[in-house]
Parts: structure tokens; C-alpha cells; sequence
């Protein structure tokens, strides 16, 4: 209510603690998805919904090292893809993987150099999906980003950051190992894309992620922490199986259906006709 990896000889740190190092909301979009909240409620008191049925989603996939052997496979897309995919589909939105693409350059392996990779990759329109695999998100061993929307003209750095950066390894059966290795980063990391927050956000106090379904949470979890309760004193449990939390891949499960209601409100302010 972010993901940490380390790869060391092929191997995720033991110690990892973090996922996502996804920018904190801004005051503007912590607004907006107050805003959000409450039309979402008046919809579902008269049985409306803010899906207007099935969204389509362009996808472009890229491959970003200054190593070649760690420029993902053909099945190596193909199975991140049909994670994701398959699991988008039970939430109204249906993807479409237009191209894959790997580049060898070792410039764009540094974090401050982000930037540059992506205006010189980036396809499509703001409606379309980029993910980039890459070797190196940041300094504190992430293993996945992803900037909340916005309002993003083409041509503008906003335009060109949008898309998500995730860490090589963590594609199914990727180098870093059981537990950050089924694909799910790129789920977390497609909730920020569509206005999701993560469940701890605001801690046990405040707003926190603007999702009335989403229980209280104090911090992230870490594994798969059954029977959890960091707000004791807020109802239920914390949401550990929540794709936007911080467990591990096969701890990971579902979206909420405020969760889903959130996206579709993103999509449709902020992305659809984009």
C-alpha cells in the first residue's frame, strides 16, 4: 500500500530489503487520487464503474546492458510478457506486445543516464506501456521504478520518463533467484503506472494510499509474513498478498477491487486518447 534486489555473481543478497524506487506521490497527485476516491465511491453507490470495459495496451520491451549475456531471450520476453499479460487481463486491460528490442551500451548501465536511454528508446504514446530491463536502477539495490502519471506532453522529460525500469534477473527464472524471480516486479511496477500507490503508504496515520479496500499498513513487508499486523489498532490485516506491496514474487497475488477501480480512473484522465 518499491523492490530491492542485489546481484552479486548472479545471486540476490540474502539481506535484500527494498523493491521500488518509484518517486514518493507529489502533493498535486496525492490531491487527485483523494479526488479519484471519492467519485470512485458515488459511482459504486449507484453500481456504476469507472472500467468502461476492456482497455487495450500497447507494449515495447527492451534489453538494456553493456554485457550482451545479460540481454534477455527470446523466451525470456515472451514469459515476463505472459505474466504480465495474464494477470492484467482479470483486471479489465488487455495487452498487446508490439516489439522487443535489446541494445548493447554500457553508457546507459550508469542510473544517471536513465534518462538519455529512454529519450533515445521510448515508442508510442503516453497511452503505451515501455519497460526497460536494465543491469542497475539505483544505489540501493531496487528491482524496479516506475513514475505515477502525470500530465505529459510528447516531447516533454516527463513524456520520455514514463515507463518502467526493471532490474535484469528479475524476469521468470532470471538470475536473481526464488523469491524476486516470477515476473511480478513488472506488476508492481505497472500498479504505479496507473496511479497505485503503494499499501504502506502514509503508514498507520493519514490517507494512506487512497484505496478504501487496501487495510492500514506501518511499513513493507518483507518474505511472505502470514498474519502480519502492523496498525493493530486499524482494521485488518496487512495486505501482504497486495501486488503493491514489498513481499516476495510467489507471496504476490492479487489487486483489490478499489485497486482496479483506481486504474481504470488513471487510465481514463490520464492516458486513454494519450
Amino acid at each position: 500500500m518499491l523492490f530491492k534486489s542485489a546481484l552479486a555473481t548472479g545471486l540476490l543478497a540474502a539481506d535484500a530489503a527494498a523493491r521500488c524506487a518509484s518517486p514518493a506521490p507529489s502533493a498535486q497527485q496525492l490531491a487527485k487520487a483523494r479526488q479519484f476516491g471519492v467519485l470512485e465511491a458515488e459511482l459504486l453507490q449507484t453500481g456504476a464503474s469507472t472500467d468502461k470495459g476492456p482497455v487495450e495496451i500497447d507494449v515495447y520491451m527492451h534489453s538494456v546492458s553493456a554485457n550482451p549475456s545479460h540481454l534477455l531471450s527470446d523466451k525470456a520476453f515472451k514469459d515476463q510478457f505472459d505474466v504480465l499479460a495474464g494477470t492484467l487481463v482479470s483486471y479489465g486491460f488487455h495487452m498487446n506486445l508490439v516489439k522487443t528490442a535489446r541494445t548493447v551500451n554500457a553508457e546507459w548501465g550508469n542510473p544517471d543516464n536513465v534518462l538519455t536511454m529512454q529519450k533515445a528508446l521510448r515508442q508510442g504514446h503516453y497511452r503505451d506501456l515501455n519497460l526497460y530491463f536494465v543491469d542497475k536502477i539505483d544505489d540501493q539495490n531496487n528491482t524496479g521504478s516506475c513514475y505515477l502519471p502525470d500530465i505529459a506532453p510528447e516531447g516533454t522529460d516527463e513524456f520520455f520518463r514514463d515507463g518502467c525500469l526493471l532490474l535484469y534477473g528479475s524476469e521468470p527464472g532470471g538470475a536473481l533467484g526464488p523469491g524476486y524471480n516470477l515476473g511480478k516486479t513488472a506488476i508492481h511496477e505497472f500498479g504505479h503506472w496507473l496511479g497505485l500507490m503503494h499499501t504502506f503508504e502514509g503508514g498507520c496515520t493519514g490517507k494512506g494510499d487512497g484505496i478504501a479496500d487496501t487495510p492500514a499498513q506501518e511499513s513493507a513487508s518483507s518474505g511472505c509474513p502470514v498474519g502480519r499486523d502492523s496498525c493493530p489498532t486499524m482494521p485488518g490485516l496487512d495486505p501482504i498478498h497486495n501486488f503493491m506491496d514489498y513481499s516476495n514474487d510467489d507471496c504476490y497475488e492479487s489487486f483489490t477491487p478499489d485497486q482496479k477501480a483506481r486504474m481504470h480512473s488513471s487510465w481514463n484522465h490520464y492516458r486513454a486518447g494519450k
